[in-house]
């Protein structure tokens, strides 16, 4: 196994004065995704949380519906990477057959490995309009929290954030070289509690890809620290989930939907 952070030796040039010092850099690994024995996709990750990342890649791909769906069969660790061996059920399995998406997944990939124009704009899932959401000062303490728990972006400042607050009041945060893959591993922890996400604040832009995720993970409410693209707002209105960029206090600005 390699440990999420790693320390190397650098130099440090500072008011023209050098010195040698030991730094922590964030891991990143291939992480190749199998279903029933057959390769999926294979995205560059940090090794973490592997277990939530199976699970929360396959429900914001929509390869499956529901946590008990998948059973995570072994994680296979070799001098490349690691494997993750996923069992789903056959009814699910044949529906990859009609999809055009085989991935190989850069740390920052959103759509890497579609093959048509028509794979990459999918149809979004609608927000439910009576469920619960983050008012204001949720977000804002939501922020102010996912800010102290990131403890391998303290250690490397190269590890985004994903904090989702659900509907019993906890709040799920995980972190990965990717903002996707932190999405995911975050969407994985809180189903496989039993939970309800419904509100999604990232450390990074909103883009299409994060805005697509919080919708098939049911949430209403994006909150980035970052700005948006102009698709992740088009999307957001489509889907019914208001979507806020630059969350940084007091700022913060509403793209789409209403914040209370």
């Amino acid at each position: 196994m390699i440990s999420p952070t790693v320390t190397v030796e650098a130099r440090r040039v500072e008011g023209g004065v050098a010195q040698a010092v030991a730094e922590s850099l964030a891991s990143e690994v291939p992480v190749a995704i199998q279903f029933n024995g057959r390769a999926h996709a294979v995205m560059l990750a940090t090794p973490a949380d592997l277990d939530d990342f199976a699970l929360g890649f396959a429900l914001t791909e929509g390869i499956v519906r529901r946590a008990d769906e998948l059973t995570l069969v072994e994680q296979s660790w070799t001098n490349e990477g690691v494997v993750l061996q996923i069992r789903i059920p056959e009814v699910r399995f044949a529906l990859l057959d009609t999809r055009e998406r085989n991935l190989t997944g850069r740390t920052g990939c959103g759509l890497c490995g579609t093959s048509t124009l028509e794979a990459a704009i999918r149809p979004v899932r609608r927000a439910d309009p009576n469920g619960p959401v983050a008012d204001a000062a949720a977000l804002r303490a939501g922020m102010e929290r996912l800010a102290t728990m990131q403890p391998y972006n303290d250690a490397s400042g190269a590890v985004h954030a994903a904090g989702l607050l659900t509907e019993d009041g906890g709040f799920t945060v995980r972190e990965d070289v990717g903002r996707h893959n932190a999405i995911d591993k975050a969407v994985g922890a809180v189903a496989r509690a039993g939970k309800r996400p419904h509100s999604l604040l990232v450390t990074s832009r909103a883009s299409y890809e994060v805005v697509h995720k919080a919708a098939e993970a049911g949430c209403r409410l994006v909150a980035a620290i970052s700005a948006p693209t102009a698709l992740a707002v088009q999307l957001a209105q489509e889907a019914g989930i208001t979507l806020i960029g630059w969350v940084r206090p007091p700022r913060l600005t509403v793209y789409s939907g209403e914040l209370t």
